[in-house]
This record gives structure tokens, C-alpha cells and sequence, in this order.
């Protein structure tokens, strides 16, 4: 059954950890992240949104004037290589799906997250303005802890049954389990057990890290933190929080910026605390991501 999630993002602090997803995108020809959907094949893909956020385009031939729109939302598909999937739904053919949706007008945009939808928009929006709704929602779907990502399709015009569930090594399925399940503590403990058992692995060492800031961050409201450091900018673990928040909301150079400047504001044991933060920060991504690179250079900097 299809349910209406209603404003699902009140109060929930908007923690966004979708850019530090541990299992690395594949590379995909234009249009391997986009499905034709019709009456019979969209009820699987409401299945498929307890894996990754669906965003669904329903769309006429009859009109036009959307073609912009099909385009940059294709677009933006590729460009999040497989952080959500774009379902399009021809009201001409697949009429009981659009009745059952009440669409009544072309285009319209929803979003499908554990089965339950999540209005978007309806009719045309610029591409920035349609990649800040689905940004949106993909705030919504790290938290209720949809965490997958969409596997490529060979084809350009690949069906709904074609689209397959992440492919990850098993060895970390329970600590991803428990991730999809929020238990972020267990999450933590299942990947120390791989880190023990080979501490060079690196996918291991960036999924601990991952699951350490959202054991931290699911516990933090956003307006209590930024109250606290305006009452007191130079209390320690108020910065560490504040910084939580901003790499969890995607602000991750600011972050970076705020521990950095503790660090130059610190000394001694405070200072060591700020610094071992950071750099369990510089572990949620790659070694060579371009913000841990100058981060790192900055710390180097304000430590000597």
C-alpha cells in the first residue's frame, strides 16, 4: 500500500549523509539510472524504495513544454550515479497508476521513500531549482535510513525489473545491515571487527568513521547546538557537535574549517581532543577527496 509521508522532515534535524555513502558509485553510460515505468512494472519499484529514494516523473508526450525538464532531470540522475533513481511515468499508458496518484496535471514530480511518497513539485522548475527539491529529499531518506545505491544499467533505456539491489561484498552486509536499521553503534562494532581483522582495509575504515558521525549526529538537534555556541562559541565539545552537524548536512569544507580554527584557538589537551575529531573526520572520505586534502594541509599549519 502507497502512503503519504506528511512533512516528514519536521523536527528531524535534516541530517544528510548522502554524500558520504561507503560503496563507490560505478561508472554508468548517460541514462543507466533511469527507468520507463507503466501500470504493471510500478509497483516493483515501489518496492525497490526501501534500497534508494525513487523520484518519479510523471509525464505526457502531449506535453511539450516538459521536454526541458525530462532532460535536466535525466541529467541530474547521471549526475548523482545512483544516490536515487528517476522513475518516468507516462499518464497516457500507465492511467491507473495516475489515477490511483490523483495526478492531475503534467509534469509532477514525487518522490517514493520505504514505499510512502513524498510530494515534490508540479510543472516545469529550472534544473537548480528541481536538484534542490530532490536534495531534499535525500535529506529525508538518510533519515529513515535508506541508504542504498542504484546499480547502472547497461542500457539507456533500462526497464524497472532491470535495476538491480547494491552489490557489496558480503563481508560488509551486517555492518550495512545495521546501518539501514540505524543501529550505528552496532554498525561501528561490525566494522571494528573488519578494521581488526584487516586493518588496511579502507572501505572498513571510512564505514566505522561514517557510522561513528551518525551515532553522534542522530542524537543532536541542529537549533539546541547552534543555541549553545552562540552562548558559548568557545565551549569544546559544542564546536565538535557543531561540526557534526555541518559534515552530516553536507557543509563538509566548513566543518573542516571550524575544527581547524579550533585548533589555532587551542592548546593542550583541548587541542589534542579537537584534533583527533578531525581527523576521525577525514576518515568518513577518501584519503584523496580534495577537502580532506587541504583540510590536512591546514591542520599541518595551525599545529606548527
Amino acid at each position: 500500500m502507497l502512503a503519504r509521508m506528511t512533512n516528514p522532515v519536521a523536527g528531524r534535524g535534516a541530517i544528510d549523509l548522502s554524500q558520504l555513502a561507503a560503496p563507490r558509485p560505478q561508472s554508468a553510460a548517460p541514462g543507466a539510472y533511469v527507468v520507463e515505468l507503466d501500470d504493471a512494472s510500478f509497483e516493483a519499484t515501489i518496492r525497490k524504495s526501501v534500497q534508494f529514494p525513487v523520484v518519479v516523473e510523471f509525464y505526457s508526450p502531449r506535453a511539450p513544454e516538459q521536454e526541458a525538464l525530462s532532460r535536466d532531470l535525466a541529467a541530474l540522475a547521471d549526475e548523482a550515479a545512483g544516490k536515487w533513481l528517476l522513475a518516468r511515468v507516462n499518464v497516457d499508458v500507465a492511467r491507473q497508476v495516475a489515477a490511483a496518484l490523483q495526478v492531475q496535471a503534467v509534469p509532477t514530480v514525487v518522490g517514493l521513500i520505504q514505499g510512502q511518497l513524498v510530494p515534490l513539485w508540479q510543472g516545469t522548475l529550472p534544473k537548480a531549482d528541481a536538484a534542490a527539491y530532490i536534495g531534499e529529499l535525500l535529506k529525508v531518506a538518510v533519515q529513515y535510513g535508506v541508504l542504498g545505491r542504484v546499480t547502472p544499467t547497461a542500457s539507456s533505456a533500462p526497464s524497472a525489473q532491470d535495476v538491480d539491489e547494491p552489490v557489496i561484498d558480503p563481508k560488509y552486509t551486517p555492518a550495512y545491515d545495521a546501518m539501514e536499521r540505524e543501529d550505528y553503534d552496532g554498525a561501528v562494532a561490525e566494522f571494528a571487527k573488519l578494521l581488526e581483522a584487516n586493518p588496511a582495509d579502507t572501505e572498513a575504515k571510512i564505514g566505522a568513521a561514517q557510522a561513528g558521525l551518525f551515532a553522534r549526529a542522530s542524537k543532536l538537534h541542529p537549533d539546541a547546538v547552534m543555541a549553545r555556541l552562540a552562548d558559548a562559541p568557545d565551549d569544546i565539545p559544542t564546536i565538535l557537535e557543531a561540526a557534526d552537524l555541518e559534515l552530516g548536512t553536507g557543509e563538509i569544507e566548513a566543518a573542516f574549517a571550524r575544527l581547524v580554527q579550533a585548533v589555532r584557538d587551542t592548546s593542550g589537551p583541548e587541542r589534542d581532543t579537537v584534533r583527533k575529531r578531525l581527523l576521525e573526520l577525514f576518515d568518513t572520505l577518501p584519503a584523496n577527496d580534495p577537502a580532506v586534502l587541504k583540510a590536512r594541509r591546514d591542520l599541518a599549519t595551525a599545529l606548527f
